[in-house]
């Protein structure tokens, strides 16, 4: 079980891809929107300013760095929000949380062949993924750079802490969870609905 991916929704999309980038030492997989009525994409050495003149509008902002995959998304939230976490699996471990997803009566989205998503009751959603190729050679990474921690502020920290350790059933001190080798830490104090970022460990 790994904790390798988290998915933002934030209206300073650019201020906080500009962190990831200098602050952080991600680099830019790519940028997913439009151009018309054409889905396109577009890999770093095309800047904002290039997309803004051809009227790109952005979908998504993905980046990466060793075995963290990050992905921003254009929404309402100054502080970002977290829309989901994207933990990878074996395949027992798959198998088990799609059962218990359905035993909690959750709502779930599968995509054949790439991930499933599950709805949970706390405001946040997970991405999980049975083995895949290209997750394994991402996680081959993770001596150069993993998830250590990540630290969600919610009005309901303890609420948020079970949905994720019922799915994975995985261990749980109040409002703090390990998942794999990464503890995902929910704070007090935050919005309603989808936990606001307060800040990830790397190492």
């Amino acid at each position: 079980m790994h904790l390798f991916h988290y998915h933002l929704v934030t209206s300073k999309v650019r201020l906080l891809e500009g962190r990831y980038l200098g602050k952080l030492g991600f680099e830019l997989i790519g940028r997913y929107g439009w151009r018309g009525e054409s889905s396109q994409w577009f890999e770093a050495g095309t800047s904002w300013e290039e997309l803004d003149s051809m009227g790109f509008r952005l979908r998504l902002v993905e980046l990466g760095r060793g075995a963290v995959n990050v992905v921003l998304q254009p929404g309402h939230w100054d502080v970002p929000r977290l829309d989901h976490l994207g933990i990878a699996l074996d395949e027992d471990e798959y198998e088990a949380a799609i059962n218990r997803a359905g035993e909690l009566g959750l709502k779930i989205q599968d995509h054949p062949g790439k991930r499933t998503f599950m709805t949970t009751e706390a405001g946040y959603r997970l991405e999980v993924h049975p083995p895949r190729d290209w997750i394994e050679e991402a996680l081959a990474q993770a001596d150069d750079l993993q998830l250590t921690e990540i630290h969600l502020r919610a009005n309901d920290p303890e609420e948020k802490a079970v949905a994720l350790a019922e799915i994975l059933q995985v261990d749980r001190s109040s409002a703090e969870v390990t998942v794999g080798d990464s503890v995902v830490r929910f704070l007090p104090n935050g919005p309603e609905g989808r936990p606001e970022l307060v800040a990830e460990v790397l190492g």
